[in-house]
């Protein structure tokens, strides 16, 4: 079983790196394999045209596509499909290989835990119209922090890897975004984030967002152009 984990793909304007990805592989895949997307899909997008568009190159890869919710998408449309029960956490089946792990679940794929929260403040807000493309449920609600944390001290705050969209607090500052962190409507979900990179044991956590691929503190990775593979 194999993870392939990519940043935001924002509809088909990012879709190329993972065509491309899949075209240059030798490696075998299947639908047992996932290739995991940390936000910012369009798979619920704005556009139908471009929705249609993106779920025809999804169901076409080889593996199973899974994602998490970022700050761009129709939120509107994605909570409107069933919450149904996946490998132990809430998923939304937008099409059978293509799936939305919802907020604050933990997942066991083949041996493999994942922790998984979505959501993030959109910095372009202002140009945007609520309901159309934008949507207060970017950002999470009391309940989902509550339902996420109940599930990590279930779990004893151990996971092997943790899935989100923005990042924790600290991780924001050392790179080098200390003061849009204190100011904007974001801050609530990174102080929780933070929490959780405090309390809990996990190998490695991969984040979107920020349009850049780097490292930081060991453990976290930001991705966006470079995929990122885990193999079981």
């Amino acid at each position: 079983m194999k993870f392939i984990l990519s940043g935001d793909t924002h509809g088909t304007f990012d879709l190329d790196k993972i065509i491309t990805f899949f075209q240059k592989q030798n490696t075998t895949y299947t639908k047992e394999d996932y290739l995991i997307i940390c936000g910012d899909t369009g798979i619920c997008g704005y556009s139908e045209t471009e929705e249609t568009k993106v779920r025809h190159i999804l169901r076409n890869l080889p593996v199973t596509t899974l994602f998490i919710d970022g700050n761009h998408e129709d939120f509107k449309k994605l909570n409107a499909f069933p919450v149904e029960k996946w490998h132990g956490g809430n998923v939304h089946f937008i099409e059978k290989d293509i799936i939305h792990l919802m907020r604050g679940q933990i997942f066991n794929l083949g041996g493999i835990t994942f922790f998984t929260f979505g959501g993030a403040y959109s910095p372009d807000r202002a140009y945007r119209e609520e309901g159309i493309s934008w949507f207060p449920e970017e950002l999470p609600s009391q309940q989902e922090y509550l339902e996420g944390w109940e599930n990590l001290k279930k779990s004893g705050f151990k996971v092997d890897y943790i899935l989100t969209h923005t990042a924790p607090k600290n991780i924001i500052y050392k790179m080098g975004y200390k003061a849009l962190s204190d100011r904007n409507e974001e801050a609530p979900l990174r102080e929780f984030l933070q929490q959780v990179a405090d309390h809990t044991d996990f190998k490695a956590w991969y984040f979107g967002h920020f349009h850049k691929d780097c490292k930081i503190a060991d453990s976290f990775f930001c991705l966006y152009d470079i995929l990122s593979l885990i193999q079981r």
